[in-house]
């Protein structure tokens, strides 16, 4: 049977790691609990396994700390999170709790952070004032449900459903990107292979041309030249590169820019339909939360707002927000932007009138998490097709002229 290294807290709240031996992952939480544990970490120990003589951790702690993120990840504040949530809800107090998830920091970044809102607690802040003034870290979303629980006296309850929708809002990140990994990895696929045709394969029928003493046909001269070109230059194709690519980040910087950018991503084919359903899943689910934690619509909103990537939607908030304080409503002002899915719009404004707000932004959202899916099906179906297209096009273009060369040297030796 594998064997297990975990990491628990009894009653007392007080840390115990060890070793078992089980089947699986749900069978070691069994018998953890089972002795009145609870599972906080659970690995193989496999990975953990050393050389005799070996002091612990001598070697794969260095491999580590190369390795590791000098600032606090989001999978990382997630863990944090969801076990914040456990040992707030098994009783402990909050400082102790805070102590032992220091004793689980898997990174010198999360032990600083931690150390910090430890220190802030004991000396008598909130735990939303100490998460507040760490704002690199802990978004105003994040303080404000944070603060809302506070205010309840549900704080384990409260972190809980918070750690659940960054999970679910990290779904449905990390499904946009792995539609994308199959289209990243066949443009550089199509780059690579153009780059050896012309560095490689083109330089092998120069010399022949070149001995021929015929005028080549204007495709051929123009792939040789780019040969050339690239052979002699390349390193400023390479400073070129990351001088466009420093540009163009400083640039959309520039809020206008951004503005601009973001309104032509919307209105792009397919790619826009897929955004807007992103940031509806994005904008429903959070929402949902902070009100189902007490948070009002207003506040609400205004904190959403900061959460959507794409500027437009998220000043098209601005105007929501305006006329909800002018007592017009919400789902009615959203729909009038024409920005959010027309369907999403529909169901705001029945779970406004019903006043059913929470649960409807919640179904908007589980609506839109399976649009998406859906919608990067559609757009892989187009963009696919088209990049291979479109590399067999360049590649066959660069054979195809190198081809009409050749076939003008047969011509002369006939």
């Amino acid at each position: 049977m594998p064997v297990f290294r975990y990491r628990a807290v009894n009653p007392a709240g007080e840390l115990a790691v060890g070793e078992l031996d089980a089947a699986n992952e749900n069978e070691i939480v069994d018998r953890l609990r089972d002795q009145g544990l609870m599972p906080m970490q659970i690995a193989h120990a496999a990975g953990a396994t050393r050389p005799a003589g070996t002091a612990p951790g001598a070697s794969t702690n260095r491999r580590r700390r190369f390795f590791e993120s000098r600032s606090v990840t989001g999978d990382q504040l997630l863990a944090i999170t969801r076990e914040l949530a456990t040992l707030l809800r098994a009783g402990l107090p909050l400082d102790r709790a805070l102590e032992i998830l220091i004793g689980l920091a898997p990174t010198p970044a999360v032990t600083d952070l931690l150390q910090g809102v430890r220190d802030d607690v004991r000396g008598g802040k909130a735990l939303s004032q100490a998460l507040d003034s760490r704002s690199q870290v802990f978004s105003r979303f994040y303080v404000n449900i944070v603060r809302a629980g506070e205010a309840g006296g549900a704080l384990g309850v409260v972190l809980q459903r918070l750690a659940d929708t960054m999970e679910r809002n990290k779904e449905l990140r990390e499904s946009v990107k792995s539609a994308l990994i199959y289209p990243v990895i066949l443009i550089g696929v199509a780059m690579v292979s153009v780059a050896l045709l012309l560095v490689w394969v083109v330089p092998q029928f120069e010399t022949t041309f070149a001995q021929a003493g015929r005028a080549l046909p204007l495709p051929t001269l123009v792939v040789v030249a780019v040969g050339k070109f690239m052979r002699a230059w390349w390193w400023a194709l390479l400073v070129g590169v990351v001088v466009g690519i420093g540009w163009f980040r400083r640039r959309g910087r520039n809020p206008a820019v951004r503005l601009a950018r973001d309104r032509r991503m919307l209105t792009a084919p397919l790619l826009g339909d897929l955004i807007a359903k992103v940031e509806t899943a994005r904008f429903g689910r959070t929402l949902a939360t902070l009100l189902a934690n007490g948070v009002t619509l207003l506040s609400g909103i205004a904190i959403v707002k900061e959460t959507l990537s794409n500027s437009v939607l998220a000043g098209a908030l601005e105007g929501v927000i305006a006329k909800l304080r002018e007592g017009k409503g919400f789902g009615r002002p959203l729909a009038e932007t024409g920005l959010f899915p027309r369907l999403a719009t529909q169901m705001i404004l029945v779970g406004e009138e019903s006043g059913k707000l929470e649960e409807m932004l919640a179904r908007v959202a589980d609506v839109y998490d399976r649009e998406v899916q859906a919608a990067i099906k559609r757009f892989l179906a187009v963009l696919e097709p088209a990049l291979i297209l479109g590399l067999a096009v360049l590649i066959g273009g660069i054979v195809f002229s190198i081809l009409l060369g050749v076939m003008g040297m047969s011509e002369l030796v006939v």
